[in-house]
């Protein structure tokens, strides 16, 4: 049961192993993995994937990997197959990679986001030292209309225009996310949210690259007032598999929350979704986040799984 660096091994010895993970991705959560699995295979190929992989008998059991973002280590993924002992393998894999992360000189930060199937990471942070963050994945049907109660009123009655996603928001949502998530769980969950370059980064993330999925401008919409660039909310949407489209980022200016704004930009990207003959929705929310959830459960929106988010501190 050796576990070895990524660095090496090829796609070819992994190939089995990924094709199952993706098989889960698909039948649990409705997300085509595989265009993650191709930039993954790539950088195994390059021998420049960071990480580690338990072999049983020559085969590969799991797998995790990592990337290093300056003083901040990120676990990107980590997948046991349940055809073998997952709590036991997920532990040493998840050892392995976080001693390495501490050994990092001037590492500051370790972040995880692991989807699990067929067994629960946490008590494998816990004993990393992480604290947890409980998370839900949820899911909408979008095949029929949904009465979610009295209609919100339109934008202009608000004061403010609805409009489609343009590039020239990237700035503008940048400062939107940092104001939005200060002193907020999200920002302790992922530090990026806490300045407007780490928001910025993680917007090239959603819209330019196929991580999240294929990001999708029609369904995406931001709210602003006439004549003014600054963006009061946004609500942004990418595919991940077909007819299947994911929030990846949804969030209200300060001082304009609680007056069912979020809410309005959640019904106009499921019209929008639905005109383009999208089946079903997902997204994720932090379970202490109870408004947001509970407004989510209104619309529709029911958990299919549950995960933990980790974060270690030194």
């Amino acid at each position: 049961m050796p576990i070895v660096d990524l660095r090496q091994l090829n796609s070819r010895q992994l190939e089995p192993l990924l094709e199952e993970e993706a098989a889960h991705w698909r039948d649990e959560l409705r997300w085509d993995y595989r265009a993650s699995l191709e930039l993954i295979k790539k950088f195994l190929d390059a021998r420049s994937l960071a990480g580690c992989a338990d072999l049983e008998n020559g085969q590969a059991a799991g797998y995790g990997f990592y990337v290093l973002e300056e003083h901040k280590g990120l676990l990107g993924g980590l997948f046991v197959s349940p055809r073998y002992p997952q709590l036991a393998i997920s532990q040493r894999l998840l050892a392995e990679m976080v001693a390495t992360l501490r050994g990092t000189p001037r590492m500051e930060r370790i972040e995880a986001q692991l989807m699990p199937f067929g067994c629960s990471f946490d008590q494998a942070l816990v004993a990393e030292g992480f604290r947890l963050y409980t998370r839900q994945f949820m899911l909408l049907p979008l095949e029929e209309e949904r009465q979610t109660g009295s209609p919100s009123r339109p934008a202009a009655e608000e004061g403010l225009r609805l409009e489609r996603w343009h590039d020239r928001f990237f700035e503008p949502c940048a400062r939107l996310i940092q104001l939005a998530y200060a002193n907020h769980v999200d920002g302790e969950i992922n530090d990026q949210y806490r300045s407007e370059a780490g928001a910025l980064k993680f917007l090239k993330n959603v819209i330019i690259l196929p991580g999240c999925g294929r990001f999708q401008p029609e369904a995406s919409l931001v709210l602003h007032e006439p004549g003014s660039e600054g963006l009061i909310g946004v609500v942004l949407t990418s595919a991940v598999s077909q007819g299947v489209g994911h929030t990846t980022q949804i969030c209200v200016m300060p001082g304009y929350q609680g007056h069912g704004l979020g809410r309005k930009l959640m019904e106009a990207s499921i019209r929008a979704l639905r005109a383009m003959r999208f089946s079903a929705l997902s997204l994720t929310v932090t379970s202490v986040n109870a408004t947001a959830v509970q407004l989510y459960e209104r619309l529709g929106f029911r958990t299919r799984k549950a995960f933990a988010a980790g974060v270690w501190l030194p």
